[in-house]
């Protein structure tokens, strides 16, 4: 494990240091070791560092700070960017000048990372220290006034930290928490001290806490950045005090990232005059049959309406089996289409249903050969609506990349599958927000035909804030 790196710069009576380390304990003991518990924090980041394209790097923290007694005074931003005017909307801190001086201390932060990581935070041997003259744009970064965006840096290092640590069984449940807890603390610190010497209360709790809780649950920093600011332009200062309405509104929020579709089971038939045919594609393994199952049986059970069902799926063992049972158990006709040509005929001979079905193979989204194929067979039975099955126990990078993949698919819906297995929901957030295509339904289980809801983005951003059950 990398020892934290201290790099000196003297400028006058000014003492400013730069820290690199592997984590915020490790950075925050030694700057308290050797500028004292009075030292503030001027600047944070973190960064990538080492590995082979982006594989395998590490998280690095970076901390600026000066000793207490020679802060250098706030100065006013030139030209601060829309995104930290929201962030300070949101937070309630005016872009207002100081001459306070300004900074975090670094005390109290120091103790709640020595309570969480005792490791880290115990003294080391002494490390030699590389001393190097601070260039003229480092020196004016490190004196710029500490940011609510600084905040967020300490706030998703730790939620990183603590949900890493937590999946390697590092840290024990209790001090998970305690970990996360400091999310608020640290972001609470660096809001007040940014007030100083500034009219006005200090920004609501309320919005602290969920904002912490955003990103516990891995909402994306910039998502979350802008639930909170316009939660915090929207309702007064006495409406921020109302914990309750405060959630409400981050809820609505939230929900507004996800686009939703209204027509889930519509009774309309289309206007081409063919039965409403909707396609199922995506990954392997996403739960495409199952989902069909659960959505023929609902559309014939209760909705009453006359359903088929077809499946090009006959690369998988036994799958062609699977929705045959289903099929004999719920009345429905199926057919199987082994070339795109095919497709085209079974559609046409079930047109006297009001639904067709249609179950795809599933498909590596790295097969660029079969997802071609993949479209041939979507393009021959030309569906009213094409869905794009995803899984939410997948990463959000896996997510995104299959979406990226099977858009030679052209799909128009978004379907999360398996909410029953996920611990954390705002990669579901993210996910929606960057594909941009409407959900239309997300599945909570295996059961058939319970465990499928239309798509909601109340229903999700719920999920996300903890004020509802998956089943």
């Amino acid at each position: 494990m990398t020892a934290p790196r201290a790099d000196a710069s003297q400028e006058g009576c000014v003492n400013l240091k730069t820290y690199h380390a592997d984590s915020i304990a490790k950075a925050l003991s030694q700057i308290k070791r050797e500028l004292g518990p009075n030292a503030v924090i001027l600047h944070t980041r973190t960064y990538k560092k080492g590995g082979l394209f982006g594989i395998g790097a590490r998280t690095r923290v970076e901390i600026t700070a000066a000793d207490g007694a020679h802060a250098p005074p706030r100065r006013r931003r030139r030209s601060p960017s829309s995104l930290a005017l929201q962030a300070q909307r949101a937070y309630g801190a005016s872009p207002r000048p100081s001459t306070q001086p300004r900074g975090v201390a670094v005390a109290t932060l120091v103790e709640d990372a020595a309570a969480l990581s005792p490791s880290d935070a115990a003294p080391s041997p002494a490390q030699p220290q590389t001393s190097a003259a601070t260039d003229d744009s480092l020196a004016a970064e490190t004196r710029e006034a500490p940011t609510d965006a600084d905040a967020r840096i300490l706030a998703r290092s730790v939620v990183r930290e603590a949900n890493a640590d937590a999946a390697r069984g590092a840290l024990e449940p209790d001090l998970v928490l305690r970990e996360l807890a400091t999310v608020k603390r640290l972001v609470a610190g660096v809001l007040r001290s940014n007030r100083q010497g500034l009219s006005g209360p200090a920004p609501a709790d309320a919005l602290v806490e969920r904002y912490a809780q955003l990103l516990e649950q891995e909402v994306a920093a910039e998502i979350a950045d802008e639930v909170i600011a316009v939660v915090r332009e929207d309702l007064t200062r006495a409406e921020l005090a109302d914990e309750a309405l405060v959630l409400q509104q981050i809820r609505k929020q939230l929900a507004a990232f996800i686009p939703t579709a209204n027509d889930s089971f519509a009774n309309e038939p289309p206007t081409d005059g063919r039965p409403r045919t909707i396609a199922l594609v995506g990954p392997t393994g996403v739960g495409k049959t199952t989902t069909v199952a659960k959505l023929a049986s609902i559309y014939k059970l209760k909705h009453g309406r006359r359903v088929g069902l077809v499946t090009s799926d006959t690369y998988r063992i036994a799958a062609v089996d699977q929705l045959r049972t289903y099929a004999n158990i719920i009345g429905l006709p199926l057919k199987v289409a082994l070339t795109p040509r095919e497709m085209a005929s079974s559609c046409a001979s079930l047109a006297s249903c009001d639904v067709i079905l249609i179950d795809t193979a599933g498909r590596s989204p790295r097969d660029e050969d079969r997802l071609r194929e993949l479209r041939d067979f979507v393009r021959a039975a030309n569906p009213h609506e094409t869905h794009l099955v995803l899984s939410g126990a997948a990463s959000e990078q896996a997510m995104l990349e299959a979406a990226q993949r099977f858009a030679v698919a052209s799909p128009d819906r978004l379907i999360f599958t398996k909410l029953d297995e996920m611990v954390q929901y705002g990669a579901l957030v993210n996910a929606a927000a960057r594909i941009g295509k409407q959900l239309s339904y997300i599945t909570t289980g295996q059961e058939v035909p319970d465990h499928l809801e239309p798509g909601s983005g109340d229903r999700l951003a719920s999920l996300v804030l903890g004020g509802a059950c998956v089943r």
